[in-house]
């Protein structure tokens, strides 16, 4: 059954938003519907009772599980702020590095470029992922 694309793509913003754990988001396979669950809200799906069962459904990954965090940043940086790849990868040894090189591509004038290759690349890992797990989406 076809998933919606774009539903898959807010599950995994969802999932990204909050620290690891905290936001978790279900694929059913079965049915194509997501549940929604964080450890911070009461008012998200129950999570079914079989949850765990991998035949049945699949977990949402975050930016993390498929290299959209820092990753991405030092790639980005290689390749357009070539100058800067030092400091940016100095900026990711410590906490707050995403407010750090933020401020670096605003200073650069690189912030709109910044946004499309994420964008780009996440849209490219989901649907890898999707084709990884055989799930059939839909636009």
């Amino acid at each position: 059954m076809p998933v919606s694309f774009k539903d898959i793509e807010l599950a995994f913003e969802f999932v990204s938003a909050a620290s690891t754990g905290e936001h978790q988001a279900f694929l059913c396979k079965q049915s194509g519907t997501l549940c929604w669950h964080s450890e911070l809200a009461d008012d998200l799906d129950e999570l079914p009772d079989d949850i765990d069962d991998s035949d049945k459904y699949i977990q949402i990954p975050d930016k993390r599980e498929l290299e959209l965090g820092k990753p991405l940043a030092l790639n980005f940086a290689r390749e357009f702020l070539p100058d800067d790849v030092g400091y940016v990868e100095q900026i990711f040894r410590k906490r707050g590095a995403y407010a750090r090189f933020k401020d670096l591509l605003q200073r650069r004038d690189a912030l709109d470029q910044w946004y499309d290759f994420e964008a780009n690349a996440q849209e490219r890992a989901l649907r890898m992922w999707c084709d990884l797990n055989s799930i059939e989406v839909g636009d």
